[in-house]
């Protein structure tokens, strides 16, 4: 499967921003949209890019790893 533009704005959107709501209002799209778009990603890439919690999100060692190359 080929990796969308979409799924790779809300990436990186998300880990600039810090949060997937800023993500959001930052690419005007919704809180549930960005969510889903980051779980497609993960989904095609068979791994886990990001720990999320109601409190923080962060980055495993392979969503730093795509994040240096995307």
């Amino acid at each position: 499967m080929k990796i969308s533009l979409e799924e790779l704005l809300a990436f990186t959107s998300v880990v600039d921003s810090g949060s997937i709501t800023s993500a959001a209002d930052r690419l005007g799209q919704t809180t549930s949209g960005i969510s889903r778009a980051l779980s497609r990603l993960e989904n095609k890439l068979d791994t886990t890019l990001m720990r999320r919690t109601t409190r923080r999100l962060e980055l495993t060692e392979e969503g730093q790893s795509f994040l240096s190359h995307a």
